[in-house]
């Protein structure tokens, strides 16, 4: 197997996106022994949305590009072996945005500009982290965590994980421009002569 084929091969594409899935949805059942109740659930959420394709179109191979996942399991990778929780709580809430602003670019007929894409991507970032802030207040008010212990920390919060999406944006339409991802739409254009 060749890079070429992972970067255009669609079965093997496929293949390496659906092992990257099982690696974050294995950390999903990591968190259930480590009461991780939140990590655990933000986990699942990016293996179900990240499935989506497969199971709308009922095609094991309709699946996002593997260097998208890849990010997701780095994250969940990182906090596994005791990196910095929460910058790969910024990491997988980014990867997250991106996975969705993928799919509704490639699996459906909504067309994106690269540039929109991308501006796109860190709104839903900022959203999914505002999603994010408050599933994790409610933690700290019901289970006694500690996720948001003051203010200024959670202005930075919002400051960084906008930063991870711009970075990541910026990776993505890199990976577009010098590649064309397996699983990617070819959209026809209109003739002239068409009416």
């Amino acid at each position: 197997m060749t890079l070429e084929d992972l970067v255009h091969g669609q079965r093997a594409n496929a293949a390496l996106g659906w092992t990257l899935l099982a690696v974050v949805a294995l950390s999903a059942v990591e968190g259930v022994f480590t009461a991780s109740v939140l990590w655990r659930g933000l986990a699942l959420l990016v293996v179900v949305v990240a499935s989506l394709p497969a199971l709308a179109t009922r095609d094991w191979t309709a699946m996002l590009p593997w260097p998208v996942l890849s990010v997701a399991a780095i994250a969940v990778i990182a906090r596994a072996v005791g990196l910095d929780p929460e910058a790969a709580g910024y990491l997988i809430v980014a990867t997250l945005a991106l996975v969705v602003v993928v799919e509704l670019e490639v699996f459906t007929s909504v067309e994106l500009s690269r540039r929109f894409a991308v501006a796109f991507a860190v709104m839903t970032t900022m959203a999914l982290q505002a999603l994010w802030t408050v599933a994790q207040f409610f933690s700290d008010r019901w289970f006694g965590t500690a996720f948001l212990r003051s203010q200024t920390e959670l202005q930075q919060d919002l400051v960084v994980v906008t930063l991870v999406g711009f970075v990541l944006g910026g990776l993505f339409e890199w990976y577009l421009m010098r590649f064309e991802p397996a699983g990617t739409v070819t959209r026809a254009t209109n003739s002239a002569g068409s009416t």
